[in-house]
């Protein structure tokens, strides 16, 4: 008889954990009036983006995020609709992230990105079940309303330059993750908010301030834990990003990727809405009071 994979057989309380956790999930977006959706995991192309890279597959593409999907289905009349669903990224490996990785994802029509932050704030107030979340000898105070931050405030506070100054050296992504992101949500969670328009992917330029996407991401902890838009519906401004984001992926040396024509297609059918991701994994790297991804999935890459 062979000796069991200790490993593997340590994480078994955290992958108990993980079980609850998704249930709680799925109770929660069935009280809130959501359907569960499914969409296909391999795709004929993502929706081209500068530094995420997709996996090919025969026929295909692995998917990167069920969004293209989920707002073809808004676009045909859904309601409310939530996923939870696996993604492949190349070359995303660490101790917070997993090239294959488990997504949550909603949407709502008829709404902005303020009530994803609400959304927020009562999911992760019912999975804790209390006020406090503690993680790697920190404290985190879930009472809500959460604080929120612009991306414009977060430099001028944490960065070492300006974002403007950021944004025209080509260093902010470095600057983000080096500099501002270990500061954010360390005493309560918090909401990033007013990307700079060139950073607004799939969002809605802001009415008020077009110099400015609706977009917000959630940190607890130091941790990026979710992404979220006012979704764009303008097909003609959207087809224009993507092909700016493939030329960029060109000057860059990366793959190009097939247009999604038939999401731009049915893009002007798709209301005003609301769309948030949210990293299942590291959600439950929270709870379950987890140094590394590695602890919360059963396989790993390197343990397959």
């Amino acid at each position: 008889m062979t000796e069991p994979n200790w490993a593997l057989a340590r994480k078994r309380q955290n992958l108990e954990q993980r079980a609850r956790i998704t249930q709680v999930i799925r109770a929660f977006f069935n009280d809130s009036g959501y359907l569960e959706v499914e969409t296909p995991l391999l795709i004929p192309g993502n929706a081209p983006e500068v530094h995420i890279d997709a996996v090919p597959a025969t026929g295909g593409f692995l998917q990167t995020s069920p969004e293209l999907c989920m707002k073809r289905l808004l676009a045909a009349g859904y309601p409310k609709i939530f996923q939870i669903s696996h993604c492949w990224r190349q070359a995303e490996r660490g101790s917070r992230h997993l090239p294959e990785f488990s997504i949550l994802e909603w949407y709502q029509p008829d709404v902005d990105y303020r009530t994803p932050m609400v959304e927020c704030e009562r999911l992760l107030q019912e999975l804790c079940r209390g006020e406090l979340l503690r993680w790697q000898g920190q404290t985190v105070d879930l009472t809500g309303p959460w604080p929120r931050l612009t991306v414009a405030e977060a430099f001028a506070r944490y960065a070492s330059m300006s974002l403007e100054d950021a944004l025209h050296q080509g260093c902010f992504d470095e600057l983000l993750s080096a500099e501002v992101e270990p500061k954010l949500g360390l005493q309560q969670p918090v909401f990033l908010t007013e990307y700079p328009a060139s950073l607004a992917a799939l969002a809605r330029l802001s009415p008020e301030n077009p110099a400015v996407a609706e977009r917000f991401e959630l940190y607890v902890a130091g941790l990026e834990l979710a992404n979220a838009f006012s979704e764009l519906s303008d097909p003609v401004e959207q087809a224009e990003r993507f092909a700016v984001d493939e030329s960029t992926r060109r000057k860059l040396g990366k793959s190009a990727y097939p247009s999604p024509v038939k999401f731009l297609a049915e893009l002007p059918n798709m209301p005003a809405a609301a769309g948030i991701a949210l990293g299942l994994d590291r959600l439950v790297m929270l709870l379950c009071d987890a140094e590394k991804i590695d602890e919360v999935v059963a396989f790993t890459p390197e343990e397959l």
